[in-house]
């Protein structure tokens, strides 16, 4: 595989559109910097298919597909290092989800990552502040997707507050516009019901304020264009978006009847199906949060999962940042954590992972599972795994895919007590449980306490364990709780052998 060392890409499945867009990374005495180099996006409109139970149609499937097929034939000489791969609401929503994507993986050629609605919010906000000029004071960022919108308020590169509501220019047209149609009556309702879900958050947001507000990405981008090119803006605006050239573009909707018949200079023809519904959503962010005017930016979503992706790549991976935060928040024991961490990890290492990168992965994850298996401790003690895995799975974990979090959780939850529960569970890292679950059954004394050479290696799709037999004779609990152990794994079919040797 041909690689570019100087180059990442990312691949945003939105709701509207599918995006990818190529980047070059520039090292400067200042820090990194990435540079557009190419970019393609198809208007797959993935939210337009899916139906009122929440299933994605085969055509919209199929546009999607097709779309990630070009895409990977430009990436087809990527290290996968070099490439991450996001989906958004839609198929955070539709139960059909796991299907699609299946194929679209074969399609592309790189896994997908199905991102929480806060996380979008937070690499929105990344590439929004690294797309525009600094500034002092706090910003407010506006992402109005296809099935989503994300607000943010932040500081130079930090978010401060971070909201994903159900409102997205697909869905909104398709509810109040699904001919085409407008008048007044249906644009004031859609209106309405924007500005009721922005009601949730409106209240701390102005509490917290702003100095400049943002719209990123498409439908803030295409509204800008529609404004700028037609001559709506109010007089001293000659960029963005303002109030007054929103409000002239909704009259001159309007007047139109219908989006197929609207005559203005700059209206793309992919935009018009929701064109309506990205309207009136932002005609909702502008009346309930008192904004008078938006500049925009196209660097959102996509750009900040290219500069995550160079954090990851630079050991500034978000993820440790968040393990590091929960540690904080819920009181996690650091020592034990990091008692156990390094011991699963040194029996991880005996296992002989021939894949490098896949190597490094599966450390940070023991890492990240020894850190948090007690966080549910803060809930209680008893099933505390059980509250552990509830909390890596449901939390807003900045960095953290869904696939991340339910890989996670699986760790934590399987840490101790029965297997049981894993054994029908789809895609359970067998041997990443063995390794963390031997380290928290030889640490239960929450001290370091010279412990001696242990060997583990996977035989017969199991595992054995070799460790001296004058030790154990002198740690009874250990031997019984060893021997509980095995019992455990034969439950579920997999050989566990403990063997004592005459060191």
């Amino acid at each position: 595989m041909v690689t570019h060392p100087h180059l990442l890409a990312a691949v945003d499945l939105g709701s509207n559109s599918f995006r990818l867009i190529v980047g070059r990374v520039e090292e400067t005495p200042a820090g990194s910097q990435i540079y557009q180099v190419d970019a393609l996006r198809e208007p797959v409109r993935l939210g337009a298919g899916l139906s009122k139970d929440k299933m994605l149609d085969r055509a919209s499937q199929l546009r999607g597909w097709d779309a990630l097929k070009r895409f990977g034939e430009r990436l087809r000489d990527f290290h996968p290092d070099q490439v991450r791969a996001v989906a958004t609401n839609t198929l955070r929503v539709a139960k059909n989800a796991h299907d699609f994507l299946v194929e679209a993986e074969s399609a592309l050629g790189f896994p997908i990552e199905v991102i929480a609605g806060r996380e979008e919010a937070r690499l929105i906000y990344a590439g929004a502040a690294h797309s525009v000029p600094a500034s002092a004071g706090k910003r407010l960022v506006v992402d109005i997707g296809g099935g989503s919108t994300e607000f943010i308020i932040g500081s130079h590169y930090t978010p401060i507050h971070m909201e994903s509501l159900y409102i997205g220019c697909v869905s909104h047209s398709r509810l109040f516009f699904p001919a085409g149609n407008v008048d007044e009556y249906t644009m004031r309702q859609a209106e309405f019901a924007a500005k009721r879900e922005i009601q949730i958050i409106s209240r701390e947001y102005k509490q917290t304020g702003w100095d400049q507000a943002i719209g990123s990405s498409g439908t803030a981008r295409a509204l800008a264009e529609l404004v700028e090119a037609n001559g709506f803006n109010d007089p001293q605006y000659t960029h963005g978006i303002s109030r007054g050239g929103l409000e002239r573009l909704k009259r001159a909707l309007i007047k139109a009847e219908n989006v197929n018949r609207l005559k203005l200079v700059a209206l793309k023809p992919d935009r018009i199906p929701v064109l309506a519904g990205g309207l009136s959503i932002m005609l909702g962010v502008f009346e309930e949060l008192g904004v008078e005017y938006v500049d925009t930016t196209d660097g959102a979503l996509r750009l900040g999962v290219l500069y995550d992706l160079l954090g990851r790549s630079q050991h500034q991976d978000m993820r440790t940042v968040t393990v590091e935060g929960f540690k904080r928040r819920y009181g996690v024991d650091a020592a034990q954590a990091e008692r156990i961490g390094d011991l699963a990890i040194s029996f991880y290492d005996q296992l002989g992972e021939p894949d490098a990168e896949r190597r490094e992965e599966n450390r940070m994850f023991l890492a990240w599972a020894s850190s948090l298996h007690e966080i549910g401790l803060s809930i209680a003690h008893s099933a505390y795994h059980k509250h552990s895995a509830y909390i890596a799975s449901n939390a807003d974990m900045p960095g953290f895919s869904r696939t991340d979090q339910a890989r996670l959780a699986a760790l934590v939850l399987g840490h101790a007590g029965k297997l049981g529960k894993l054994s029908q569970a789809r895609d359970i890292e067998w041997t990443l449980l063995f390794c963390l679950r031997l380290a928290a059954l030889l640490s239960r004394r929450r001290a370091d306490v010279g412990l001696p050479g242990i060997e583990v290696r996977a035989a017969a799709g199991g595992f054995e364990v070799r460790l001296p037999s004058e030790w154990v004779t002198n740690n009874p609990l250990t031997d019984y709780s060893l021997t509980q152990e095995a019992m455990e794994w034969e439950k579920i079919g997999r050989p566990y052998r403990v063997i004592y040797t005459g060191d």
